[in-house]
């Protein structure tokens, strides 16, 4: 839906949009082409796009895109289903929230990039050693919101429930 900010801008806003998205490829194309961003490290837009459409043509990235699109909704769903349980359970057990709460925390500040090479020596180098770092990035997101969210609810709300049953 869209606001009405954007409702009234319509066409405008798609036009200003067009231009940022020309200015930025413009920018890229003279920065690369005049040698101020090393062609090495910065390839050019035009053979950027060119290698995108060759590479979308091979049967292997579609391959390679299902490996990954697969990866990617295990760990959204591990991890969600984790962060929601874990998250409601600590909500509701004060004692069991103080005695997790450092670890929790403690885990949730370190890199996830050092987990990478851990799961990878412990699950492999197979679907499942991703999954793990993915699951890793939801569970604390989904967790912290739930856990939040539990705790907060209004004491009014909680009683009106248990009185309608």
């Amino acid at each position: 839906m869209k606001r009405n900010g954007e409702r009234r801008l319509g066409l405008g806003l798609t036009a200003w949009r067009l231009g940022v998205l020309a200015l930025v490829l413009g920018g890229w194309h003279v920065l690369t082409a005049t040698g101020v961003l090393q062609p090495f490290f910065f390839s050019k837009p035009l053979d950027v796009a060119l290698r995108v459409v060759r590479d979308v043509q091979l049967p292997r990235f579609w391959s390679d895109l299902g490996i990954t699109l697969t990866e990617t909704a295990l760990a959204f769903v591990i991890g969600s289903v984790l962060g929601i349980l874990c998250g409601f359970a600590l909500a509701r057990h004060p004692f069991a929230s103080a005695v997790c709460d450092p670890y929790l925390k403690a885990f949730n500040a370190m890199p996830r990039v050092v987990l990478a090479p851990i799961f990878a020596l412990w699950l492999g180098l197979g679907i499942w050693s991703k999954v793990a770092l993915g699951v890793t990035l939801v569970f604390f997101i989904v967790f912290f919101n739930v856990y939040q969210g539990v705790r907060e609810v209004s004491p009014t709300i909680l009683a009106n429930a248990r009185m309608l049953g």
